[in-house]
């Protein structure tokens, strides 16, 4: 992941309320190393606390929601928590939460299973060659997952990857499908319309609704494509039945 670290927005982080059920806890304006780091930290921090009346928490890409049951937690105690924690240490520079995993995930780059990476690479300056070996060099984390169940959503890549959404959407991406923009990669937990360019494809099922952990990737894992051929990938699904598409876990250190 490139470094994209810088000194917190002025007035963050903050806390806003969501109807009568819900906090928000911001950590920026738009996305960074940092505020995504905190915002990380800071839900991790938060479950292993384990307060009651606090019945759900989850990221985004710089905020942690925190859903609450006002019977059994007022609003003001709440808030008055989550600002004492706050200002317990700089969650910008806090360590990452730990369990977290590194997948390396085969992946068939360009031509049919990735039809737009031509166009990617020359808005990234490069052509197709060097836009599967830059993508292949670059170690990605889960920012955080939305869109669609167990979706991720991944970066940061280095800044001339900082390419535009498409004007108009293409119709339907396949499950699996990576695509790319904003210095950022998805991969599709299922067949959708993107305004993203459809770069490569992979086996990597996000969603698994028959397990017990049904979305594969969490926040804060890391993950690196590696560059296959079509025949390897073929070989690949024909044997695979773990959903993990030959992708290659170890845990992060």
């Amino acid at each position: 992941m490139s470094d994209t670290r810088h000194k917190p927005d002025t007035g963050y982080p903050r806390i806003a309320s969501l109807g009568v059920t819900a906090m928000l806890v911001q950590f920026g304006a738009g996305m960074s190393e940092a505020a995504n780091r905190a915002a990380l930290a800071l839900r991790a921090r938060l479950e292993r606390e384990g307060w009651d009346g606090v019945e759900e928490t989850s990221t985004a890409l710089v905020s942690v929601f925190v859903r609450f049951d006002p019977l059994h937690l007022k609003h003001e105690t709440l808030e008055q928590k989550l600002q004492s924690l706050l200002g317990e240490q700089d969650w910008y520079s806090a360590p990452l939460p730990t369990g977290r995993r590194h997948f390396h995930i085969p992946c068939v780059f360009g031509a049919e299973e990735g039809p737009q990476l031509e166009e990617a690479a020359a808005l990234a300056g490069l052509d197709g060659a060097a836009a599967i070996d830059d993508l292949a060099a670059q170690t990605v984390q889960v920012l955080t997952i939305g869109f669609a169940p167990g979706q991720p959503y991944m970066g940061s890549l280095t800044p001339n990857w900082d390419i535009p959404r498409q004007t108009g959407l293409t119709a339907k991406v396949p499950e699996g499908a990576l695509v790319v923009a904003i210095r950022q990669l998805i991969i599709f937990a299922a067949d959708a319309p993107t305004g993203w360019r459809h770069i490569g494809q992979t086996a990597f099922r996000c969603f698994r609704p028959e397990q017990d952990q049904p979305f594969a990737l969490r926040p804060g894992d890391q993950v690196t494509f590696d560059p296959v051929d079509q025949a390897t990938m073929t070989a690949i699904r024909a044997k695979d039945e773990t959903g993990d598409g030959g992708a290659r876990i170890t845990e992060v250190t």
